[in-house]
């Protein structure tokens, strides 16, 4: 446990150090949670305690997790850049961003399916093979919008600057 706090605490540093920003990791770190989601009830539907390869499995699907919000996130910034609007951007990220994550998830799936019979490292395939589905489903949806919602705020508590004319300068007209 305290080993998993120490790896977010560093995946918030780096994100943080990327994205130039506090909040954007804390959005994209949202996407962790989801993942538990699904990991808990697999465990007790599948009659698997929840071993010390259930936790591991859990830190590699969080890493899995994370990276895929950051593309998705990285994907919006860089349609914003390029001109668009945020809703647009994240609409555009969250459909174009969703089969490659997809994809990943069904290559994890895949892979996790060959331990699942393994009676040591069952936890792990459960945890990575259900903490997958879960996110997928729940923080392609979350993300955006947590970002969207983050970046309106910010957008209306920013002052804006309104650059004074030669005459309220006190200069010449």
């Amino acid at each position: 446990g305290l080993a998993f706090a120490a790896v977010l605490v560093l995946i918030y540093i780096l994100v943080v150090g990327w994205f130039q920003s506090f909040a954007t990791p804390m959005t994209i770190m949202l996407a962790i949670p989801f993942s538990l989601v699904g990991i808990l009830p697999a465990h007790a539907m599948g009659g698997a305690f929840f071993t010390a390869t259930s936790m591991i499995g859990f830190i590699a699907g969080a890493g899995i997790v994370v990276r895929n919000s950051i593309i998705l996130v990285d994907f919006v910034e860089l349609r914003i850049k390029d001109g668009m609007s945020i809703e647009a951007a994240v609409i555009d990220a969250g459909a174009v961003r969703f089969r490659p994550m997809a994809l990943t998830a069904a290559a994890v799936i895949a892979g996790s399916a060959v331990i699942l019979f393994d009676p040591i490292f069952q936890g792990l395939a459960i945890s990575l093979m259900a903490g997958e589905l879960a996110s997928l489903l729940l923080s392609r949806m979350a993300v955006p919008v947590f970002y969207y919602m983050v970046r309106r705020r910010d957008a209306a508590t920013t002052p804006v600057v309104v650059p004074l004319t030669v005459a309220e300068q006190g200069g010449v007209s």
